[in-house]
């Protein structure tokens, strides 16, 4: 296993949808494994391929930032096929350190996905489970969080951002 280096934005892998993956094998297995172990070095609660610059439909979701081995769970090419609620919460990413915001997310989602050996399942999810899985499936459809903000929210994220690249260009 290893540690994979988490893409950050501005990155334009951030920004592709997904392909769906096809192949299932060592390589995959590998490659969720080493995911595994980079979102909970980070630490985080969920990990899009495309994060770690692999353009393919995986996701790693654990609302528990790996306190709770049964709370860990690998989606393969998931999909949203119901969602309920709504709820306003902080919401930050891997790829965009620093900043934290107040996202709309359902407060319940189903989903369709596949295992690692390509077998479908279905999986519930609420709270904190539904804002990841939203979270980490729009990072597999190139949105991210702050795609979601308006407003003044969104302007003050914009000109935070800018400073960020502004003093990360100084360092450089």
């Amino acid at each position: 296993m290893a540690l994979l280096p988490i893409k950050i934005h501005p990155d334009p892998v951030l920004r592709v949808k997904c392909a769906t993956v096809e192949t299932f094998d060592g390589d995959l297995k590998r490659l969720a494994e080493d995911k595994i172990q980079t979102m909970n070095a980070a630490p985080g609660v969920g990990l899009a391929a495309c994060q770690v610059g692999h353009e393919i439909r995986l996701a790693i979701v654990d609302p528990s930032a790996g306190e709770d081995p049964t709370a860990l769970h690998v989606l393969v090419n998931p999909e949203i096929v119901e969602d309920r609620g709504r709820v306003i919460d902080d919401e930050g990413c891997l790829s965009i350190p620093g900043i934290t915001e107040k996202v709309a997310r359902p407060t319940y989602v189903k989903i369709e996905a596949q295992n690692l050996e390509g077998e479908t399942f279905v999986l519930e999810g609420e709270e904190l489970m539904a804002r990841v899985i939203c979270h980490e499936v729009d990072h597999l459809n190139g949105v991210l969080f702050i795609d979601r903000l308006a407003g003044l929210r969104k302007e003050r994220v914009k000109r935070k951002m800018k400073r960020m690249a502004r003093d990360q260009e100084a360092v450089g």
